[in-house]
Parts: C-alpha cells; structure tokens; sequence
C-alpha cells in the first residue's frame, strides 16, 4: 500500500486544488525532494520529522528525506519506491497533492496510475548520473498522457560542486529531447533536494541561476480547465429497469466525465446515435434534481424509451459531438509481459466500452532510452512505446485525447490483466479494416464449385440466401427460424437452421461462456453463411439483440451472396432498415409465412416452379 500522509491540520478554506506528479530514473531523488519539500513548508504531521531521524538514530543509517515518504519496511529495505505515494501540502495560492510515482522499469504501470490525473509534471535529473534511460522513457509517457507543463528538476547539484556547466549540458540535452515530443519545459531548476538548494529559498551556491524556486514553479502552474467547461460526456455504466409498484422506469446510470447537463435537454447516445430528451435527474436515495455536472453519477430518465447497451456515450445535441469509429491512431505504452501481437485478440477499455480489439499496424515503435524507431516492427514489446493502429471489433465512441483528455484515454487488458495504456491520437477510416482486407484475400483465393449457381437453382428450385432473425426475445426469434425451415422443408426446398447455441456449444465450445452473442460468434457465423448460401441453400440463424454493426459484419462476411434481415417487434435500429418487420406478438406459423412470401417477393423461391 502507498504511503501517505496527510496535512496535518485538514483546511477547510475556499483555495483551490492542483495534483503534480513527480518522475525520474531510480535514484534521481524524487523521494528527497518531496521530503525536503514537506518538512520547509511545515506540512508534516506533528512528530514525524523527529520520528523518523529517532528511527534512522536507532539503526544507525544516515537521516534522508526520502524516509518520511518510504515509510514501509520493504521500500526502505529494497531502496526504491513501489507504489505511488500522495502526500498533502499548501501554499498561499492553494492546496496541493502531490504524487510520488515510481522510477524503477518494473512498476512503470504504477507510475501511469499515479500521473493519469496530474495537471502538471515535476521530472528529476541527477546532474551526476545525468540523463538516463527511464529519464527518457518518462518524458515520452507524460506527453503520451496528454500532460504539458514539465518543470526539469536538476537535483543533486552538490555533487557537482553546482557547476553551472552542467546543468546548462543537461538543460540542453533534455530540450532537444522533449523538442520531438512537441514539449517545450516550462523551466530547469538547479537543486540539491538534501540540502534544500532552491527547493523554497534561493540558494547561495547558485548565483548564475535566477529562475524560480520549485516552491515558486508549483504555484506558476496553471490550473486545467474544470471538467464542467468541456461537452458533456457520460459513459453509460447500465441501465436500470424498476417494476415493483407499477414503476416503468428505464434508468440510463452512470458517472459524468465532462460537461454539464439539466432536464429537458436532447441527448444523442454513440455509437449507435439514438436520440432522447433528459426527463428527469435522479439519485438513489436522493431527491431529484434538474441538473448534473462532471463528477456526478445520477441516473436519467428519458422521454422516449430506446434500446441502448451499457458502453455508449451519452451526449448533449447542442455540443460537439465525439468520434465514432472502430479504428484509430493511438499512442500505446506496453506493459505486458507478453508482447503485443498482431492477429491476437485483447480487451479495449474505453470509458465504460468493453470491446475486443486487435493490433491493425505498427506505425512506429519508438526506443524511449535514444527516443529513436525501430523500423518494420510488428509487435511491440514489453516497455515498448509505440505509435500504432487499433482495431475494434466494434465502433465505438471517443474523443481524440488533445480535445477531450478524459474520453481520449484507453486501456488494453490481456489475461485479465492491465498491459497497455494510452491516448486516442486520431480516427482512422475503416476502409482499410482488417475485416475488408480479409474477405478481400478470401475472395480472391476462393475456389469455385464446377457446379454453377445455375445449376444449382435448376436442380433445387430457387435460389441461395441468407436469412437472419433478429429482435428483442431470443425464445421468438427460434421458434420463427425453426417454423420457416419447417415450412420450406415441406415445400421441398433446401434449407438449414443454425441456432447460435450450436455456435456456443459446438464451434465455440473451446472459448470461454459468454452471456451474449459477441464479434467471434458474429465472424464465425457470418463464413459458414458464406459456405452455405456458395452451396446454394437457404440458410437461417436467429440473432437476438444484436445491432447494425453485427448486421453490416454479417453482410460483409457473406459476400458475394445478399443477406435479408427479417426484425421481430420494436424496430431498434437507426441507420439499418429491415428487409421485414414483423409484430412482436405474431405466431410463428403467420411470421414464418411472411417470410416466406418475402423470398418470392426477391425471387429467392420462383413462382412458377409453385
């Protein structure tokens, strides 16, 4: 666990609040100047200062600062920082939190966790060591997190004798550096964390340097935008059905990222671009209220009901709206242990999407220690930093991470573990997907039957087609797909159903047990159409609950043949119009008949062989 500590005297005055993340190579002094930090603006807890030189006493170790942050036994034994540590301080301007993040390669995930928020960076340089590997590897990843303002600590000075030299050696290296990262530093400071050099008061041992304090540095920064001046963003977390007490209500919940929003205003939802009108604000145990802002997780209710899926983005009408895309240029930092490969499925956590995804391109694999590319690479290793291409096995909604920092962030899980992190840079159009690519290569390596699909539509009396059943209620959608291959059967007609249990339990028996039809299911289904409809049959499978996405997948999947979409109920789609819509509440003999009768209307089945 992180060691923290508190101010000492909790204020409850009106200053604001900044976080600052401090970053460097192993043993560059984070730690001490924290340290030092804490114990000239006064903000230790009582006794602390005094307990830790009595601890340092007592074991015969030399005093540092360092040790009112590595209070735990396995830092102090090991000698690094594990975990980030927050610790709390003021100055007349405001309240700070201040977060010590990890220098060593191997906890370089908990150095990201601890600079997400940060709205500002102090990195530290040993003027002895001077630039290292991690040095450069951090510069690379607070740009990558979207963070301008760095502040160059140049620590350690005493051990040069604070030759002015080298520091302006170091100032210059970095700069170049940072250059390329399109950062501009917006300082260097000469220090000696141990002895307090410029830390809060000038030091004598720097007469060349008249810059600011690091005390000073702190209070220059400028506070980010309030989350409450950006466009409204919610990422739908769930939602939410009541029914005791004759409640109808559908609760849209979730926590608002950006932006402000009252009742009465008109949402759009993304990806799937449904519309609505707020209807109420709503709070579990708490009254209603009419308007919400970022930071809040209320509930909505909506004028007009709609169907959307936890994931979406709820947005205002009257702001801009985000990107919706399954392919986008990121900034990815690897943390796995395994390496990033193409072809290979992982999870996407974007907002609160859950999507597989997969790596499309390697545009550039950057070696952070010389912030050089590695040319031609296709995979990218563990603490590789790399510029690449995304592909969702879905779209989803985003914002690029330089407009909107909080809707622009995205996490790769492998494993159930976290391996990558990173920022939206672009969209990218999905003309080059790799679905397309693949059924382009697909299509020309096929290899035709010698029977021709007019043989086959002499011999079996119509012709092939793809017949997918989609609506709300699974149970209605199989019992339809099962009377309309009974009804062509008995016409003598070549037809086949396939439940999508047969894909869970049969094809898909190796994977894990999934609560609703996903991409692989979707892909899988999509080729054997693909086999079936060549072979010149009529093949039917019931998708419930899926959407447009699914539906333009399936089409892809089974070209050069026609799919036709027959919905049950409530027409859920805004950009798909079925072939047939059929009452929720039909038989499945009369649905199985329309069915039937719109294959002859696309002459499917020819009338004159009736």
């Amino acid at each position: 666990m992180p060691a923290i500590i508190p101010n000492p005297e909790p204020s409850a005055d009106s200053r604001s609040q900044m976080s600052i993340v401090i970053v460097g190579h192993v043993d560059h002094g984070k730690s001490t100047i924290i340290g030092r930090l804490l114990a000239e603006t006064g903000s230790l807890p009582s006794g602390k200062l005094e307990q830790v030189r009595e601890m340092c006493r007592r074991n015969a170790r030399p005093f540092e600062y360092a040790f009112l942050l590595d209070a735990l036994k396995d830092e102090q034994a090991q000698g690094i920082t594990i975990d980030t540590a927050r610790c709390f301080f003021k100055t007349e301007k405001r309240h700070y939190i201040l977060i010590d993040a990890p220098g060593h390669i191997e906890f370089l995930k908990n150095m990201i966790t601890g600079a997400a928020r940060a709205e500002a960076v102090l990195l530290t340089i040993d003027a002895h060591e001077g630039i290292q590997e991690n040095t450069r590897r951090h510069g690379y990843m607070v740009s990558m997190l979207g963070i301008r303002q760095i502040s160059v600590l140049v620590n350690k000075m005493d051990l040069v004798d604070y030759d002015q030299a080298v520091f302006e050696r170091i100032k210059a290296e970095y700069t170049a550096f940072l250059k390329n990262l399109q950062i501009e530093p917006v300082s260097f400071i000469p220090i000696s964390g141990m002895e307090g050099t410029n830390m809060v008061a000038r030091g004598a041992a720097t007469p060349w340097y008249s810059g600011p304090t690091v005390l000073e540095q702190i209070d220059a920064f400028a506070p980010k935008a309030a989350p409450v001046n950006f466009p409204f963003r919610l990422p739908v977390q769930d939602i939410y059905k009541f029914t005791e007490q004759n409640d109808d209500r559908r609760i849209v919940g979730g926590t608002i990222e950006t932006g402000t929003i009252r009742a009465g205003d008109n949402v759009t939802f993304y990806p799937s671009r449904k519309k609505s009108r707020v209807k109420t604000i709503e709070y579990f145990n708490g009254p209603e209220k009419t308007t919400a802002a970022a930071g809040e997780a209320p509930g909505f209710t909506l004028h007009t009901q709609i169907y959307i899926k936890p994931g979406e983005l709820m947005v205002r009408d009257d702001e801009t709206p985000p990107h919706i895309g399954s392919r986008f240029r990121v900034n990815l930092f690897w943390m796995g242990h395994a390496p990033m490969i193409r072809g290979k499925t992982y999870k996407l956590k974007l907002g609160a999407a859950r999507v597989p995804v997969k790596l499309a391109e390697v545009l550039n694999v950057l070696d952070a220690s010389e912030l050089s590319s590695v040319q031609n690479k296709q995979q990218v290793d563990r603490h590789d930093v790399a510029e690449c291409v995304l592909e969702a096995a879905k779209p989803v909604a985003f914002d690029v991470a330089g407009e909107i920092e909080r809707t622009g962030r995205l996490v790769i899980v492998d494993n159930h573990e976290i391996a990558g992190a990173g920022i939206i840079l672009a969209p990218i159009s999905d003309e080059d997907s790799t679905l397309k690519e693949h059924i382009r290569q697909r299509e020309a390596m096929w290899r035709p039957s010698a029977i021709t699909r007019e043989l086959r539509i002499n011999a079996y009396r119509h012709g092939a087609k793809f017949i997918v059943l989609t609506g709300e209620s699974a149970a209605a959608g199989e019992r339809v797909a099962a009377a309309l291959e009974n009804l062509l059967f008995r016409g003598n007609f070549k037809a086949y159903y396939l439940g999508i249990s047969n894909v869970t339990s049969g094809l898909d028996a190796d994977r894990a047990a999934v609560t609703e039809i996903d991409s692989e299911q979707i892909r899988r289904i999509g080729e054997l159409a693909r086999i079936m409809t060549d072979a010149g049959l009529i093949f039917i499978t019931s998708l419930p609950g899926i959407d447009e996405h699914d539906l333009r997948t399936l089409e892809l999947l089974n070209q050069p043949h026609e799919i036709l979409v027959v919905n049950l109920g409530e027409n859920r789609f805004t950009g798909y119009t079925p072939h047939l819509s059929l009452a929720a509440d039909a038989t499945p003999e009369a649905a199985a008949a329309g069915a039937l009768q719109l294959l002859k209307q696309k002459e499917v089945i020819l009338e004159y062989y009736l």
